[in-house]
């Protein structure tokens, strides 16, 4: 069983919300974070970059092109669709025109051991860790600590809307609720991932850098503010069920806001770049 397969909150069509959050998503990430895991890449020509949970490929969208010269990039996902489609998308060039050529991977992403990882010069991934244990992220980052990894968007638990309303902090503390929840018997990190990974980066002989993602969405991102509010509240109200009436009207509240243009809502997430101590 995968991520993906254990994770019945996601949307219906999964690659409809990931492409319709990409733009957002490219604006977050923080770019110089990207710059520094540049820096690192000095070894042997092609790049080798392992993407994890690489869902339609808009990791390999966005940081490809600001890579050096010819790529290989290997996308892990526990959907096959998904990875077909993130193959097919991938740019075929580099910035400076070299090739950049794409593999797929299937597999369960808790079980990442440091073989699958074997020759890579980077590893990335986007949106993932909030979806993980506290035990799988350990995992990960003892398979990952070798080399320079990147792992943008984790959620952070930030909700910052304008106008305010006073249950946004209720709400939002729902939510975050529902994010620490126990599914199968996995406690899942939510908001609390990006720190529980430094801190494991940390344990496992990396240096580690934190920095803010925020999604910062206005007027001009109704559909993407519509779709994310509406995840938003289903899940603070399946944490809650004594705030469905409230929710209901609240809803009410913010649709007409966001209809009306006048609307504007910061979702926290967290960048992480993790560099091997040795190569510093």
């Amino acid at each position: 069983m995968t991520v993906d397969d254990r994770a019945p909150d996601l949307p219906a069509d999964f690659a409809d919300w990931l492409t319709l959050r990409e733009p957002a998503d490219a604006a977050a990430r923080d770019a110089d974070l990207a710059d520094r895991a540049r820096a690192q890449l000095t070894g042997a020509r092609p790049l080798v970059v392992h993407d994890l949970g690489s869902g339609t490929g808009s990791m390999g969208r966005w940081l490809a092109p600001r890579l050096p010269g010819p790529q290989h990039w290997v996308l892990h996902d526990g959907n096959a669709g998904l990875l077909a489609r993130a193959a097919a998308d991938l740019p075929p060039a580099a910035a400076d025109g070299s090739p950049v050529t794409v593999e797929t991977r299937r597999g369960d992403l808790t079980r990442l051991t440091t073989a699958d990882l074997a020759g890579a010069s980077l590893v990335t991934a986007s949106a993932l860790l909030d979806m993980l244990t506290a035990e799988e992220v350990d995992r990960v980052a003892a398979a990952c600590a070798a080399r320079p990894t990147l792992f943008a968007l984790s959620v952070d638990g930030q909700v910052r809307f304008d106008p305010a309303d006073p249950l946004d902090a209720e709400l939002a503390g729902a939510f975050n609720d529902h994010q620490r929840r126990t599914v199968g018997g996995r406690t899942l990190l939510g908001p609390d991932a990006a720190g529980v990974a430094a801190a494991a980066f940390a344990r496992h002989g990396a240096d580690v850098t934190l920095r803010p993602s925020p999604w910062r969405l206005g007027p001009a991102d109704a559909a993407l503010a519509g779709e994310w509010l509406t995840g938003w509240l289903d899940a603070a109200g399946e944490q809650r069920p004594e705030l469905t009436g409230p929710v209901t009207a609240y809803a009410r509240r913010r649709r007409g806001d966001l209809a009306a243009g006048r609307m504007s809502v910061s979702i926290g997430h967290l960048d992480l770049l993790a560099v091997p101590t040795v190569n510093r």
